[in-house]
């Protein structure tokens, strides 16, 4: 009996050998695109992130230094940092902790706005912090 064990193992070995290299492709294959399917919605979402930014800098720069209140409506920088927070959930925490920052920093220094240049700064820089920590996300990417 363990003669005839030992012969099938011996007659099927390519089957054995070709049915654990397809399980371990597809295995692969799974991972790979898992790996693929997240960087793609990284990138997506942080490529949005720097488009948001960049509105919402024009934002401040309308609502500062041009004392614009139509392009620099403080409910469009509302509305611009909560998408942002929105979309840093996707991001890495790194992301998401420069957006908080940037909310908070944007709902301290919004009034300030047209008046004050500390808070023009302030909001410019968070601004410039999240950019920073997006294209620091992009760069890591496989």
């Amino acid at each position: 009996m363990a003669a005839s064990i030992v012969e099938q193992i011996r007659r099927n070995l390519v089957a054995y050998i070709s049915l654990f290299i397809a399980i371990a492709a597809l295995s692969y294959n799974t991972w790979r695109n898992e790996v693929t399917e997240d960087n793609r919605n990284v990138r997506a979402a942080g490529f949005e992130i720097l488009l948001n930014l960049g509105e919402l800098q024009q934002i401040v720069f309308f609502g500062h230094y041009d004392r614009d209140a139509t392009r620099g409506n403080p409910r469009a920088g509302w509305a611009r940092v909560l998408l942002l927070q929105d979309l840093s959930t996707i991001m890495p925490p790194t992301v998401g902790a420069a957006s908080d920052s940037l909310a908070t920093i944007w709902a301290d220094d919004w009034p300030g706005l047209g008046g004050d240049d500390a808070s023009a700064r302030r909001i410019s820089d968070a601004i410039d912090g999240a950019r920073g920590a997006t294209l620091a996300a992009l760069a890591e990417l496989d």
